[in-house]
């Protein structure tokens, strides 16, 4: 299945205001990456979200939220979002700061 298109629309509606931002295609999908770094992308229908393992926690006790797992190893920091969350403009925007904020924290690559 492909990445869904309107996800992808509204991930760069956002993001690409942000200085030092960068799509790119990757894992059947796109990503956007700070300084190198993955900050979202969009796979399948599904947001892509790196957020830290402090804020995982956090957002997995939400029902449209769960770990990140594409090849049966679940990584930790990031998440799966479902429709739910990032069909919704504010709370997408939300989320992505959220992981723009984790980050942007990071060393550049």
């Amino acid at each position: 299945m492909p990445y869904n298109p309107a996800l992808d629309d509204k991930l760069q509606n956002i993001t690409l205001k942000w200085s030092g931002i960068e799509r790119k295609k990757m894992f059947g999908g796109t990503g956007y990456l700070l300084n190198g770094n993955m900050v979202a992308g969009a796979y399948r229908d599904l947001l892509v979200l790196r957020v830290g393992k402090d804020q995982e926690l956090d957002l997995l006790a939400q029902p449209w939220c769960r770990p990140m797992d594409i090849t049966g190893k679940p990584m930790k920091g990031w998440l799966f979002v479902e429709a739910d969350a990032w069909d919704h403009e504010q709370q997408l925007a939300d989320l992505l700061e959220q992981a723009r904020s984790f980050v942007g924290a990071l060393p550049p690559k």
